[in-house]
């Protein structure tokens, strides 16, 4: 019986790591490989020549990797200039409709994404928005803002309020009972919500298609590009160059985003 159980247990974690690490294994073959097709099972013969032509100087990787890098962090910076007061007035001020205020902010990720960047993009051509970084910046922060609200007010909300008082009891404005008490102590978790965007930005393909075509170009695009064209090496090659800072990211999370911030999230 024990003999059993520890098979099915084996094969479910053996399943498991399938599941999770070939598809990896997929994208690491196909980086080094020169020359692969059927029937072969693996490739005919291995090299770095697609990853010298991905970084290379006049490759549009880089340049594309720099655009979504700077792209993303200016969608920090809005994200989080509207979510840290935001967060704020949710957790500590009595407002009315308060559930409602927080599920407005989940609407951009209740309906089908196509439909609304669509729409997004006949309204900012209108704007003369269309194919420009702040046009992108825009919607990235859009729909950055349900990690960045939701997040900020959990850290604002694990906050003791006790703290904050006894500052002002001792003699500090608001402000400055904000600025050296409540906000310094909510940092953790407003910066997991910033790396939280930062990611969603930098991953983000479909309103970038919609509104940033032809002239931005990010790294989600040049992969896109690569796979339709049939280029596997160049897409590998990007897919993997996207994960790295998403890896590194998610571990900084995990060590900034607490028990008693999580447990703050939609309350």
């Amino acid at each position: 019986m024990k003999i059993g159980s520890t098979l099915l247990k084996a094969a479910a974690l053996a399943v498991f790591a399938f599941l999770l690490f070939g598809p990896l294994a997929n994208l690491a073959l196909w980086s080094v490989a020169e020359r692969w097709y059927a029937p072969f099972k693996l490739p005919v013969s291995y090299g770095l020549r697609y990853w010298e032509v991905v970084f290379r100087p006049t490759g549009d990787a880089m340049s594309s990797l720099a655009t979504s890098v700077g792209i993303a962090s200016l969608v920090v910076v809005v994200a989080l200039a509207v979510s840290v007061p935001a967060g704020y007035a949710l957790a500590r001020l009595r407002l009315p409709w308060r559930t409602f205020i927080m599920i407005l902010f989940l609407l951009p990720q209740a309906f089908p994404s196509v439909a609304i960047y669509i729409n997004v993009a006949r309204v900012f051509y209108s704007l003369g928005l269309t194919g420009t970084i702040p046009g992108v910046v825009l919607v990235h922060a859009a729909h950055g803002l349900v990690y960045s609200v939701w997040i900020a007010a959990a850290a604002f909300s694990a906050v003791d309020r006790d703290l904050e008082l006894a500052a002002r009891n001792m003699g500090a404005s608001p402000l400055r009972a904000f600025m050296t008490v409540t906000l310094p102590l909510a940092m953790p978790g407003i910066m997991a919500s910033g790396i939280f965007v930062f990611l969603e930005s930098l991953d983000e393909f479909t309103g970038t298609f919609f509104v940033g075509v032809p002239q931005v170009t990010t790294l989600p695009l040049l992969l896109y590009n690569a796979s339709m064209g049939g280029n596997y090496q160049i897409a590998s090659i990007t897919a993997l160059i996207l994960l790295v800072p998403s890896v590194l990211f998610m571990l900084i999370i995990e060590r900034f985003l607490k028990a008693d911030v999580l447990s703050k999230v939609g309350q």
